[in-house]
């Protein structure tokens, strides 16, 4: 088992900064790539960012690309969202999940999710 907590939603203004972060708790943490899915009311969960088990390799969603960098420290059990240039587009619920699968883009590919944060941007 692996347990996920995210932290860092808040209300922020279009053209802001926010990062959001994940805590990962149970099982070896490198073990796992590490992605963020969004889902905004009535609309479906989307990806939008995974890394390697490395921390190496990245992809990113086309509507966040250049944008939000995703980045862990596996000493600390962590993976991050930075996102810059935020849109009201980018308001979701953001979720932290684990996946064996390498680089997973899918939702049903990750095994274990966290509660979400919620973030709100204000136009």
């Amino acid at each position: 088992q692996v347990q996920l907590v995210e932290s860092g939603g808040r209300l922020v203004q279009a053209g802001g900064s926010l990062r959001l972060s994940c805590l990962a708790s149970g099982r070896t943490f490198s073990n796992y790539a590490m992605g963020w899915f969004r889902q905004a009311p009535g609309k479906e969960r989307e990806f939008v960012a995974v890394i390697s088990r490395s921390g190496i390799i990245t992809y990113y969603a086309d509507s966040v690309k250049g944008r939000f960098t995703i980045f862990r420290d596996n000493a600390k059990n962590m993976v991050y969202l930075q996102m810059d240039s935020l849109k009201p587009d980018d308001a979701a619920v953001y979720y932290c999940a684990a996946a064996r699968s390498a680089l997973a883009r899918i939702g049903k590919d990750y095994d274990y999710w966290g509660q979400g944060t919620q973030v709100t941007v204000s136009s």
